[in-house]
């Protein structure tokens, strides 16, 4: 059988006070996956008593941006009104389009009692056609999502198509998001996508002649069938779809189709700022004051007031 690995991914850590985030996407030589152009590992990490994550208000175009929860839970809040917290097993769907504004933090209990938290963050660029639609967010509980068994691992369809199963997240472009744990040593057969890849969460998988460990991403290529050994205990994600119609360029939160639609996003920012987010191009999600500037530009002062809103909340 060829090789069905074109390339490793070795994840870049940054240190962000308290917990590691490793990325995997963009990479140098690989900036995109189908429509997934953001592919983040956060923690694992041991929050304390009186400690949190608190990602201050910042805006997004042009993508679809979802948070898949192994342990933890966050409060999201969106320009659109939502507020909502997520927990393992479930999926908050949110599309930007034109332009949303979020947050997202640690939830009262959880911040008061200390816990642990461990995430992949992903951003999926949308078709040109859906780049400047209305934006929309949708929750999607544990619940509601297909429960997929590859033989010998388990685990949950996030988004798209995969063995037999469809995810009932919209999405306007082929597209499949899974995660799986292998409950004894077993091989499996990579999804059917016409780009994909293979992030290895924890644990050991082997694709060939290609062992991957911890952290570790293969990009795969369209032979198939591939067969993925995985070790009792591994834990992995796939992710990939369509390929784009078209490059994407990526600056700070934004994702576009041109260079001039990033720098109108920017100045939109910096002018919704400047207007104090009142009939301005993005607004501030429910309860916030915090936001995040543009890379270079001055903090607010104070930077950040952690809103105290929980009694109308989703969970």
């Amino acid at each position: 059988m060829p090789n069905a690995v074109d390339l490793i991914i070795e994840p870049r850590q940054r240190d962000l006070g308290g917990f590691f985030v490793r990325r995997l996407l963009p990479f140098p030589t690989r900036r995109k996956v189908g429509p997934f152009v953001f592919f983040d590992h956060l923690g694992p990490a041991e929050m304390p008593p009186g400690k949190g994550m608190d990602v201050r208000s910042h805006p997004h175009i042009g993508l679809a941006t979802v948070t898949w929860l192994f342990e933890g839970a966050l409060d999201h809040r969106d320009s659109l009104g939502t507020q909502q917290t997520i927990r393992p097993g479930a999926v908050n769907w949110m599309t930007a389009g034109r332009g949303i504004v979020h947050s997202e933090r640690t939830p009262p209990e959880e911040r008061a009692n200390g816990h642990r938290i461990e995430a992949i963050q992903t951003w999926v660029a949308l078709p040109r056609s859906h780049e400047e639609q209305e934006p929309t967010f949708q929750h999607y509980p544990a619940s509601v999502l297909p429960q997929i068994d590859a033989g010998g691992a388990k685990g949950v369809l996030i988004s798209g198509s995969a063995y037999d199963h469809k995810s009932p997240v919209a999405f306007p472009s082929g597209i499949c998001q899974l995660v799986l744990t292998a409950d004894r040593d077993t091989t499996i057969e990579a999804p059917e996508a016409e780009e994909l890849c293979l992030y290895v969460v924890s644990g050991s998988a082997t694709i060939g002649e290609t062992t991957l460990n911890d952290a570790q991403m293969a990009v795969l290529n369209a032979a198939r069938p591939c067969l993925v050994k995985l070790t009792a205990g591994t834990r992995v994600m796939f992710a990939g779809g369509d390929a784009l119609d078209g490059p994407r360029f990526l600056d700070w939160n934004f994702v576009a189709s041109s260079k001039e639609r990033l720098a109108k996003a920017a100045a939109d920012w910096r002018a919704s700022i400047a207007g104090g987010f009142t009939g301005t191009w993005f607004t501030q999600p429910p309860h916030e004051t915090a936001w995040i500037p543009l890379p270079g530009e001055p903090q607010p002062t104070p930077m950040d007031h952690i809103p105290d809103d929980h009694d109308d909340w989703e969970s």
